[in-house]
This record gives structure tokens, sequence and C-alpha cells, in this order.
């Protein structure tokens, strides 16, 4: 009896190491969050000296482009295949705001910490560059301003393609969520089943 429930142990052991871990579910909520505001790009840009992605101009070109791609189509698709496809690029343009605004908010919060550390006058080794030379600090706030002006108009672009989709579909856009977690639980299932044979 023992060296069934071993095996069966077993099983679900080679179940779960085998199993993909969950993506992070998109949406253009999340992206919006971790990307900065009109405001925060206006005022970054000119802390640094960056010009400002036109906001309105990148999501009204995206849109433009997703309506003439489907009318392109013409026939080709039937409203359930439009549907379907325009879904999954309209999820590729959100994954891709979502997670430029993740690695821009992960930036920040490293300049953030060597900014804080320079504050510090008790440690050494986290001294100002020496002079005519940015400080690691300098550089890690250039590239978070940087990485804020990419994810706004990634952001841009995919506010303009949700748009587009509302146009194309008549249906407000939502992710794409594949079923393999269903899959996984139904895996798990068969897995304990036939490690009940033995």
């Amino acid at each position: 009896m023992a060296n069934r429930s071993q095996k069966s142990a077993a099983v679900a052991a080679k179940a779960n190491k085998n199993a993909r871990p969950p993506r992070p579910q998109i949406s253009f909520e999340a992206a919006r969050l971790l990307c900065p505001t009109d405001a925060q790009a206006v005022s970054i840009a000119t802390a640094f000296g960056l010009s400002t992605p036109d906001y309105l101009g990148i999501r009204a070109s995206h849109e433009k482009l997703l309506r003439e791609t489907a009318l392109a189509f013409d026939d080709a698709l039937n409203e359930k295949a439009a549907q379907m496809h325009f879904q999954r690029v309209v999820g590729i343009y959100v994954a891709s705001a979502q997670g430029a605004g993740r690695f821009y908010s992960d930036k920040l919060t490293e300049a953030r910490a060597l900014t804080a550390k320079l504050a510090n006058d008790s440690r050494d080794e986290d001294r100002d560059a020496p002079a005519g030379f940015e400080s690691k600090a300098q550089r890690a706030r250039q590239f978070a301003a940087d990485l804020a002006m990419q994810s706004y108009a990634l952001l841009a672009a995919a506010h303009g393609a949700i748009d587009a989709y509302l146009e194309i579909t008549g249906e407000d856009w939502k992710p794409y969520v594949a079923p393999s977690e269903a899959e996984t639980v139904e895996r798990k299932s068969a897995a304990a089943e036939l490690g009940a044979f033995g």
C-alpha cells in the first residue's frame, strides 16, 4: 500500500515539476499603473532634457494601422476569426506596454535606492563619481528616465490598439486566457488516477 502512495506522490511531483509557471495576467489597467502618467512623462522629460512622446499621435496611428489591417482582410476572416486574431494582436501591444512598464518601475526603484545611498554620509563605497563623471546613481536615474519615455510610448500604442479593437469587433478588448490551467488540473487528475493502478 505504501508503495502505491509513493508512486502516486512521485507521479504528482513529476506533473508539478513539468508544469510551466503561470504567465502574469496582462491587462491595460496593469500597464497603465506601471507606466508613467501624462503629467509624470512631461515632468520626467523636462527634468532630463528628453522629448515627451506624442501620446495622442502614437495612439491614433496605431488605431489607424489596425483598422487598415482589418480592412485589408476584406472577407477573408469571418467575424469570430477576426475577433480572435485581433484579440491576440492587441494582446501583444498590451503585453509589450506592461512589460516595459514593469521594467521601468524596477529600474526606477533601483535608481531611488542608489540615490538614497548617496545621502548616507557614512558609506564610502557609495560616494559620487569624481568630478566630470556621472555617478552610478545618475546613470540609473537617466536610464529610468529613458525607460519612462519608452513605456509611455508603448502604452500609447496599446491604447490605440484597444481603440481599434472596439471599432473592429464592437466589443471591449479582453486578454486571451489560454485553457492551460484547466489542462493542468486535468493532467494532475489523470496522473493521480493512473497512479492508483500502481
